[in-house]
């Protein structure tokens, strides 16, 4: 299990779409890949500028939404997960 640390979450993201709403096939080179996927664990929070410790707005399960190209690879389980920055996360999707 990787924890992280600060305002570091790890990500397993979404799987990217195949097909449309209108049920056309995505094909593999136009797929922009995937930019949502669900907190897996997340840290304890940023260091605010005065010392206090301010905590992240996302946690464990949440499905988020979080900015293309973003974050760090990382393997857990032979899965590929993403570790992301709070700023880089962009929504909670409810």
């Amino acid at each position: 299990m990787i924890k992280p640390i600060r305002d570091r979450i790890l990500i397993k993201p979404a799987e990217a779409e195949t097909k449309t709403a209108s049920g056309l096939f995505i094909p593999d080179n136009a797929k922009d890949g995937s930019v949502k996927g669900t907190v897996i664990s997340a840290g304890t929070g940023r260091v605010a500028e005065n010392g206090t410790v301010v905590s992240l707005v996302v946690s464990e399960g949440d499905t988020v939404m979080y900015t293309k190209g973003a974050g760090q690879t990382v393997k857990v389980k032979d899965v590929e997960h993403l570790i992301l920055t709070e700023d880089q996360i962009l929504a909670i999707v409810e």
